[in-house]
C-alpha cells in the first residue's frame, strides 16, 4: 500500500497538505482544478519535492530518505520526455541502464515491454518517426521495463484524440492488471476513467478532498468544489 499522511510542503505562493492511501494493484485517478497541486502531489512522491513533514511509505518502506532514483517509483511525463535522438528501443532501455549497457537479456526485455505495449517491429523508429500516441507507448513500456511496483502517469495523454485516449487508458489498466503494478494517474477527463479506475482522489487547493470510488467522489461527495468541477 503506497501511503501518505500529512505530507506538508510550501512555497511563497502555495502550501500542500497531502493524505491518501492507495491498495497495491489500484489505479487511483487523480482529479481536481488546474493549480490545485496534482503534479505536485506526484513530484512528491517520486521524490522531486521534498515534504516539511509528514510521512510517505509504500509497502511500509519509508521514502522519504530515497532520492528519486531510490524510489521504486517510475513517472510518466505528458511530454514523454523521450530523447529524439536515441531509438524507440533505446529509449526504453534507458529504464534499466543510463549507459545503455544491457545484457541480452535485458534487451529481451526491453523487446518483450514494446510489444506488451503494442509496439512490436517498431524498435528502430525515433520519437520523430512515431505518433504521439506511439510516443506515449514507448514512455510507457520504459516505465514498465523498470520493475518499480509504482507508476506515476502525469496527464499522460491530455494530447491526444479522446479515442486514442480511451484506448490507452485501457491499455495501462490491462497491463497493470498483468503485471500487479500500481498506477497513479493524473487526468482532466475523469468520466473517461469512471469504469476503470478503483479509486479516484479529488485534489484542490493542495489537498485531498475527497478518495474513494470514482462514483463517490464525483457523484456522491458534498464537497461544492467537486460539484463545481464536475459542472
Amino acid at each position: 500500500m503506497l501511503l501518505i499522511d500529512h505530507c506538508r510542503l510550501s512555497w511563497p505562493d502555495f502550501r500542500a497538505d497531502y493524505s491518501l492511501a492507495v491498495e497495491t494493484g489500484y489505479l487511483c485517478a487523480i482529479v481536481g482544478p488546474s493549480g490545485g497541486g496534482k503534479t505536485t502531489l506526484l513530484h512528491m512522491i517520486a521524490g522531486f519535492e521534498k515534504p516539511e513533514s509528514g510521512r510517505l511509505s509504500l509497502d511500509g518502506r519509508d521514502l522519504l530518505p530515497l532520492q528519486p532514483a531510490e524510489r521504486p517509483v517510475a513517472l510518466v511525463f505528458q511530454d514523454h520526455n523521450l530523447f529524439p535522438h536515441l531509438s524507440a528501443a533505446q529509449n526504453v532501455a534507458l529504464g534499466l541502464r543510463p549507459s545503455l549497457r544491457l545484457s541480452s537479456g535485458e534487451w529481451l526485455a526491453v523487446s518483450e515491454a514494446l510489444d506488451a505495449v503494442g509496439l512490436k517491429g517498431l524498435e528502430k523508429r525515433r520519437p520523430g518517426e512515431m505518433s504521439g500516441g506511439q510516443r506515449q507507448r514507448v514512455a510507457l513500456a520504459r516505465a514498465l521495463v523498470s520493475g518499480r511496483p509504482l507508476i506515476l502517469l502525469d496527464e499522460p495523454f491530455s494530447n491526444l484524440d479522446p479515442g486514442l485516449r480511451r484506448d490507452m487508458i485501457e491499455l495501462v489498466d490491462a497491463l497493470r492488471r498483468k503485471r500487479r503494478v500500481t498506477v497513479i494517474m493524473t487526468i482532466h477527463t475523469p468520466e473517461e476513467v469512471m469504469n476503470v479506475a478503483d479509486q479516484m482522489a479529488f485534489v484542490a487547493n493542495g489537498e485531498v478532498i475527497a478518495s474513494g470510488s470514482p462514483k463517490a467522489v464525483l457523484r456522491d461527495h458534498p464537497d461544492p468544489r467537486i460539484a463545481a468541477f464536475g459542472g
